[in-house]
């Protein structure tokens, strides 16, 4: 299925999508035709996420979008989800599981709500999301799902540690949900992106677009753009960018005399400040 295929007759559940590349996804979804569910923490930050989604979108597509606020790490959320799209007759077909957080910080010093807030967003919404999805595609023979992991589920570093872990379950247990609904033509997909050109890295704009210009960086437009498409195509996995992919094995044989200068050049200084 090509990248800029129409999407009209789908409806789209996007979770953190009142910014950043939640927002990306559900822009790119919403130009393609396709309605759309977003979800957020925050009524006024979705109402505002919507009217950038419109005013990106060209006349023709005109979709619809209903706002669901809610908190993924309630323990009835996908009760709220679940009655949400039955009282308003809503059937999506499609789910980009995103919402998530991060922290560079040592496991020891990481404060425990924090820790349950990375378990809940990134193991248990994800895990109760994705079976409420496919469980009610599978009887539809079809249905698309993108879980967004990351480049750093490869990566055992110091200061990553409930990070790396929990994004590292999301690309395993999205692989093997890929193949338990692949007889019933329900598509799932992890993306591992690294390299975003975000404000995460604190570089001058020139050189966001040198990084994007070599490949190095992926602008968040093109990153949501592609990986939709990898996910309408029903892929099994999407990494962004030849460096990404081709760092993954050298990431993998980093000695420990690396990995602790990591934590002593930046974690432990980091502290320090």
């Amino acid at each position: 299925m090509a990248n800029n295929k129409s999407l009209k007759n789908h409806l789209a559940l996007v979770t953190g999508a009142a910014g950043g590349i939640g927002l990306e996804f559900s822009k790119v979804l919403a130009a393609r035709g396709a309605d759309l569910i977003i979800l957020d923490l925050n009524l006024q930050r979705l109402q505002k996420a919507r009217d950038e989604i419109l005013l990106n979108c060209k006349q023709e597509a005109d979709p619809s979008i209903f706002l669901l606020q809610a908190d993924l790490t309630d323990p009835d959320f996908l009760g709220k989800i679940d009655d949400y799209c039955t009282q308003n007759s809503l059937n999506p077909d499609i789910l980009i599981n995103n919402a998530g957080i991060f922290s560079f910080n040592p496991i020891d010093t990481t404060d425990s709500k924090l820790i349950e807030t990375f378990i809940d967003l990134h193991v248990r919404a994800v895990t109760l999301l994705s079976r409420w999805f496919t469980t009610r595609r599978k009887g539809e023979g079809n249905g698309w799902m993108l879980n967004m992991s990351s480049m750093s589920c490869w990566m055992p570093m110091p200061g990553l540690a409930m990070y790396a872990s929990t994004k590292s379950y999301i690309r395993v247990f999205t692989r093997s949900l890929h193949y338990e609904m692949k007889d019933y033509g329900v598509g799932v997909t992890v993306a591992c992106p690294g390299g975003i050109a975000t404000d995460l890295f604190g570089l001058p704009q020139k050189w966001k677009r040198f990084a994007v210009a070599i490949g190095v960086l992926q602008t968040p437009e093109a990153f949501a753009s592609k990986a939709i498409g990898k996910m309408m195509k029903k892929r099994k996995q999407y990494i962004n960018g030849w460096l990404n992919r081709v760092s993954i094995f050298f990431v993998g044989i980093l000695p420990t005399k690396i990995r602790m200068m990591v934590k002593h050049q930046m974690l432990d200084k980091g502290i320090a400040r």
